[in-house]
């Protein structure tokens, strides 16, 4: 099953399944959102029905839903909407990398971790996308690139040795064609920023990678419309082709009624050995993830100590 977070008219999930319905090896179905839903995190629908349309998308059985990228996933895998529950969830491909702290922003990823919750194998999915160098074929190369991973996956499925523990993120680079070449070394072996070749031959690079602590940082800036700015991808970062407001924009908006927009402020924290780095470098990323958020050792350490010390302390001060 497919999903997404750009909706289900996205040239990047449209070209994955283009790719996957190719191959005429797997029933595909799409339950993707109605419209985009990018940076949604893993919000879910909860007071309100969802509406589900169903749509033509050529080889697959498809349908359009209102709600987030993890109420997709949700309901394509609940046996609700689809005759039975698929043995792999897709979630892509997305426009703009989801690398490092950007991973917790991504509906994409979301898309991957819900279905990963609720106990079956997935993978999310993004293109590093840049204005003015990329294009739409690109998500085309991307989707094949990613071939030989997603018939692995589904081999280790039917043979009952794909580990239940872990997701998987893929980020491509921005030139995909050309990314880098690298030695044959098996595709599922190991889990320390190794480095693998496809087993088609065809000198396209991957590395398992850990995930980083890239991010950029963002601020606020006050506009006169709400068409003011350009599109924010998934990876926090802005399109140029921003649009500018008009006389007619600036007097529709009240003195009482402020409007703001995020915008880009710092770069990315830099780090070796990381899904970020490794992606810059021009490597297609593999980079297994959970579902907890636990807090790094010296952090625990650190509070092991002093919870103690403030109940002391509160204990002594009651007295």
């Amino acid at each position: 099953m497919v999903t997404n977070d750009d909706g289900i008219d996205a040239p990047g999930l449209q070209a994955l399944v283009r790719v996957l319905v190719a191959a005429d090896r797997y029933d595909v179905f799409v339950c993707a959102p109605d419209s985009e839903k990018s940076a949604f995190s893993h919000s879910i629908t909860w007071l309100h029905p969802l509406s589900v349309k169903r749509v033509q998308v050529s080889g697959a059985i498809a349908y359009a839903v209102s709600g987030t990228p993890a109420d997709c996933s949700s309901l394509g895998i609940s046996k609700a909407l689809f005759p039975c529950i698929p043995d792999l969830v897709i979630s892509g491909i997305n426009m703009g990398s989801n690398c490092g702290y950007h991973i917790i922003y991504s509906g994409t990823v979301a898309g991957a971790r819900e279905a990963f919750l609720q106990g079956l194998p997935s993978v999310s999915i993004s293109y590093d996308w840049v204005g003015g160098k990329s294009n739409v074929h690109d998500y085309t190369l991307a989707a094949e690139a990613c071939s030989p991973i997603i018939s692995a996956i589904l081999t280790e499925i039917k043979n009952n040795t794909y580990p239940q523990s872990c997701f998987l993120n893929i980020d491509l680079p921005t030139d995909v064609l050309n990314h880098k070449e690298c030695g044959v070394v098996s595709l599922m072996a190991g889990l320390n920023n190794e480095v693998y070749s496809s087993s088609v031959g065809d000198g396209r690079g991957y590395k398992l990678t850990n995930q980083g602590k890239s991010i950029i940082k963002m601020g606020w800036r006050q506009v006169t419309s709400e068409a003011q700015g350009g599109k924010m991808l998934s990876t926090m970062t802005m399109e140029t082709n921003s649009v500018a407001c008009t006389d007619k924009d600036a007097s529709a908006i009240s003195p009482d009624h402020l409007l703001f927009k995020r915008e880009v402020e710092g770069a990315y924290v830099e780090e070796e050995d990381t899904d970020h780095s490794a992606l810059r470098e021009g490597y297609i990323t593999v980079t297994p993830l959970g579902a907890l958020s636990r807090a790094e050792m010296h952090s625990q350490l650190f509070f092991k100590d002093w919870l103690p010390s403030v109940i002391e302390r509160t204990s002594s001060s009651a007295l």
